[in-house]
């Protein structure tokens, strides 16, 4: 018996693995790697900037396969098809909890650190994201004054009010709810979408039928759950954000003009879709 052990490169041969990529696509071109990797461009001499710019960086690609999974889950609700849908939400939770992680990388970044960097940073600030603000339309959190920072760009501008004036996915849930026959009422099916959600008794009197009876209704109650875990993971994020701010600027003012750590409280008291929440302390 050889006990001696391969060379790599012999491996390498032994599994037949294409090294020549001359006339074939490599990882690298399918990934577009050059452009991804030359991204990063340093405003400071500061090391720990590639650590704040890396961070945003792939935060924001998150963002963008969440909202390509929350507008295709938008879209399955709406023609009544729920089981890919709930592998779509079930998605962007998970996608959540990286971003929630993600958190804990930045955390090693310690105040005087982050100073050291923050001039070079000018106006700029997470609070400017179109693709953060299309996820909080999408989830119903609606705010005319948000499509103002984006007003310089129309391209994305655009892109943000058409997000601003959609149906939200709790809407076109509600929409789905009364096309079964329960009881969701008018006023919650043809409204202004552009105004934020306004919490119903009579919705959650519809909620709880689905809830009372998870058999006769199981899909609506997965649904209910879908989005249950939806929000959760939602607040963690922004509970992760919050803390994350406090520890590293403490309550100085964001770079973008809000108050920092105050703004990001005020949002932690958001409900999306508080008839789900509600529900469980009735039933």
């Amino acid at each position: 018996m050889n006990d001696t052990p391969q060379r790599p490169e012999d491996v390498v041969r032994e599994e037949r693995a294409q090294l020549d990529f001359s006339r074939d696509m490599s990882y690298g071109d399918y990934l577009q790697l050059d452009a991804v990797l030359n991204a990063q461009k340093p405003l400071s001499p500061a090391h720990d900037e590639m650590l704040f710019i890396v961070q945003h960086q792939t935060s924001e690609l998150w963002m963008k396969l969440m909202l390509h999974e929350l507008h295709a889950a938008v879209a399955h609700i709406a023609r009544d098809e729920l089981p890919p849908a709930f592998k779509m939400l079930a998605r962007v939770s998970r996608i959540m909890e990286q971003l929630v992680h993600a958190w804990d990388v930045l955390a090693t970044m310690t105040p005087p650190e982050y100073s050291a960097l923050r001039p070079y940073l000018a106006r700029s600030s997470g609070f400017q994201s179109h693709q953060y603000r299309c996820i909080e339309f999408a989830m119903g959190n609606k705010n005319a004054a948000m499509l103002q920072p984006h007003a310089h760009h129309p391209q994305r501008l655009a892109t943000v009010r058409a997000a601003y004036e959609a149906p939200s996915l709790y809407d076109e849930c509600l929409r789905l709810l009364a096309r079964r026959g329960l009881p969701v009422p008018q006023s919650h099916l043809q409204r202004d979408w552009t105004q934020p959600y306004e919490a119903s008794d009579a919705v959650e009197q519809a909620w709880l039928i689905v809830y009372r009876d998870p058999k006769a209704h199981w899909d609506l109650y997965q649904l209910g759950e879908e989005l249950t875990d939806l929000e959760d993971t939602f607040r963690l994020w922004r509970f992760r954000h919050v803390t994350t701010v406090e520890r590293v600027i403490g309550f100085k003012r964001g770079t973008g003009g809000t108050g920092g750590v105050s703004y990001l409280r005020k949002m932690l008291d958001v409900v999306l879709f508080p008839e789900i929440w509600r529900l469980r302390t009735d039933l």
